[in-house]
């Protein structure tokens, strides 16, 4: 049996790297929970303080079927490359032809400098056709489009 899990993001400004996976993979604010009208009033419920509001931001799929994601204030910064990271599959996947898939990711590539992203590098497959890009969220967390 499956479990549900959630990908939690170490961060210094949660807010600003919620708003900026939202744009990149179509996701909204997480609601808060059931019988709530805000985070703040299911935080104040449960006797978080009110200084570690703003600690925090959660994401999901508006679909639901998509898994959440967290992100947490931490106070050291991000030192070496993930270990983990999120492929955008904004090309629609390898079954696409090239013609189709590759102008999607370059577009995809300009929406994400756009939204804040830096392009670290494009990635070609042996034989020299255009396979990935690596870039990295407005923290520095690497992640691909692919």
């Amino acid at each position: 049996m499956a479990t549900e899990w959630t990908l939690t993001v170490d961060c210094a400004d949660p807010m600003r790297l919620a708003a900026f996976w939202k744009r990149a993979l179509g996701y909204r604010d997480r609601p808060a929970p059931g019988g709530f009208r805000s985070w703040h009033d299911w935080f104040s419920s449960i006797g978080v303080p009110e200084a570690e509001w703003n600690d925090g931001a959660y994401i999901d799929d508006p679909s639901g079927t998509l898994p959440r994601i967290s992100f947490l204030r931490v106070p050291e910064s991000k030192i070496v490359k993930n270990r983990m990271h999120i492929d955008v599959q904004a090309g629609g996947g390898r079954a696409e032809p090239l013609a189709v898939r590759w102008p999607r990711v370059r577009a995809a590539v300009a929406e994400l400098v756009d939204a804040g992203a830096v392009l670290v590098r494009q990635y070609d497959d042996p034989e020299g056709r255009p396979d990935h890009v690596v870039m990295t969220d407005p923290e520095g967390n690497e992640f691909c489009v692919v």
